[in-house]
């Protein structure tokens, strides 16, 4: 069995090319500070058209209590579904839970609802009774 040999780490000569060394010429800014942003530049845009959900306000097997439904999601994790209904809970001051892909908010929420999903970018569509 043969042992490798171990390279020395400390003194000897000093690497041959910096791949960084071209940097210090540059000015660039210190840490923290970035370039103004050109206007219509890459900020943070919201996307403006993520798809059609229907809202729907149920009764059935519930009862008789009435809860706001939100359904047909497109291209959305379980993740944002769950950052949406906690703030729509918080809009409405109800309870609310995300089952089975949809989001169910506590009571007749139709329209605090839609306005929230407006905002995020969805076109809100007010769908049954």
């Amino acid at each position: 069995m043969s042992r490798k040999k171990r390279i020395e780490t400390e003194g000897g000569d000093p690497l041959g090319h910096n791949p960084f060394g071209e940097l210090d010429k540059l000015h660039l800014p210190e840490g923290g500070e970035l370039p103004p942003e050109p206007p219509g530049g890459r900020g943070e845009k919201k996307n403006k058209n993520r798809g059609r959900v229907d809202i729907i306000r149920q009764t059935a097997h519930r009862g008789g209590k009435t809860v706001t439904v939100v359904t047909h999601f497109r291209g959305i994790g379980l993740p944002e579904k769950e950052a949406l209904a906690r703030k729509m809970q918080k809009s409405c001051g109800t309870g609310g839970t995300v089952k089975d892909g949809n989001i169910e908010i506590q009571g007749e929420q139709r329209e605090t609802v839609a306005a929230i999903l407006k905002e995020a970018g969805f076109r809100p569509v007010f769908a049954g009774g």
